[in-house]
């Protein structure tokens, strides 16, 4: 049955997440619709994706479903709620405030690997108004495919070089952009290895000139859209408690962390930046028990390597449409309140859709 679908995000991050979606929905026949709001207010996806751009229009697309990237989701807009996620638990916060918080206002967790999969199931049974299945990410979809003509051009431009990446997190606390700074502006200038460099879209637009202005023969800037490509580019990872950590190592490659919240042995942590060369050093030359880390790490956060994770996220939305996966009790109370706030925010008060 053909029907229309929407995409929702809050972020210009999740454009990557729901592009992958957004191909195989219409790869099968489907019509795709997104509505950006706030930080990812005015982006685009590629034609045929079809803009909605207020709440009263999204109410009267009637979509079949809600893919949201993004915490929360319009509640008043019809079809079943399904919950993508923005990034891996790169555990920031404790489990009730972070990736496990429960809000009450969706129908669908699509999880992306076991380590995820079990403690959402765990709270699915004890809530009953969600169900969960085990999907993979749509966002790294592309990154299992064929190299994409940006990456190929960056590689290119390394001229042979290694390929680093640097990526940071905007929170403050967490952040390695300010301390790492001269560090990887001295390892640009010596240009033994080639960089690409990102960081978060809410970090201090000051973090972004500096970062920007190392741009040149030896670095690129790398927008967030563009986050896999530079992924796929990458032989090595230098960040700090990014969930860009969790979507590099799924490829089994190492990665250097600044002051990681939560070190694991996957991860060659540090806390002096002086010391940024001799952890490149080992990330370039991962030894045995640092590969086997990777691989079992990265098997436990994300097992798939097809591809098709947004088929698989297709499959399980029609699934719960079908009453397959059994019935839902009703929302809380609590999701109620939500609703109410996410109307008072999005500045629509009219009927909501059925």
């Amino acid at each position: 049955m053909m029907a229309d679908y929407l995409l929702f995000a809050t972020e210009r991050y999740a454009l990557p997440i729901l592009q992958p979606l957004a191909d195989a929905l219409q790869a099968a026949g489907h019509g795709v619709h997104a509505w950006f709001v706030d930080g990812a207010a005015g982006a685009r996806l590629p034609a045929p994706v079809r803009v909605i751009d207020t709440a009263r229009a999204a109410v009267a697309l009637r979509p079949r479903a809600v893919f949201s990237a993004a915490n929360w989701v319009p509640t008043f807009v019809s079809g079943t709620k399904v919950q993508l996620f923005h990034g891996f638990n790169v555990e920031k916060r404790d489990a009730a405030r972070g990736h496990f918080r429960v809000r009450g206002m969706f129908d669908l967790y699509c999880t992306q690997g076991p380590a995820t999969t079990a403690p959402f199931e765990a709270l699915a049974r004890e809530a009953g108004h969600f169900k969960v299945v085990e999907t993979g990410w749509p966002k790294l979809d592309p990154l299992f495919g064929p190299e994409d003509a940006l990456s190929r051009q960056w590689r290119d431009k390394a001229g042979g070089r290694p390929v680093a990446m640097f990526a940071s997190t905007f929170t403050e606390r967490l952040s390695a952009a300010p301390h790492l700074y001269d560090a990887i502006a001295a390892q640009v200038a010596a240009g033994e290895r080639f960089w690409l460099l990102t960081l978060h879209p809410k970090c201090a637009p000051e973090l972004f000139a500096r970062y920007r202005a190392l741009a040149g023969a030896n670095a690129v800037f790398v927008e967030t859209e563009d986050l896999i490509s530079a992924e796929h580019a990458a032989d090595v990872l230098v960040a700090d408690t990014t969930s860009v950590v969790s979507e590099f190592v799924v490829q089994r490659k190492p990665v250097v962390t600044f002051r990681n919240r939560a070190p694991k042995p996957h991860m060659i942590d540090f806390d002096d930046p002086a010391r940024l060369p001799d952890m490149l050093a080992r990330a370039f030359a991962p030894d045995d028990a640092l590969r086997a880390a990777l691989a079992d790490y990265a098997t436990a956060i994300h097992p798939y390597h097809d591809g098709h994770s947004s088929q698989r996220v297709m499959i399980a939305t029609e699934r719960l449409l079908r009453g397959e996966l059994g019935s839902l009790a009703r929302k809380p109370f609590g999701s109620l309140l939500r609703g109410l706030q996410i109307r008072k925010d999005l500045g629509y008060w009219g009927p909501a859709a059925r």
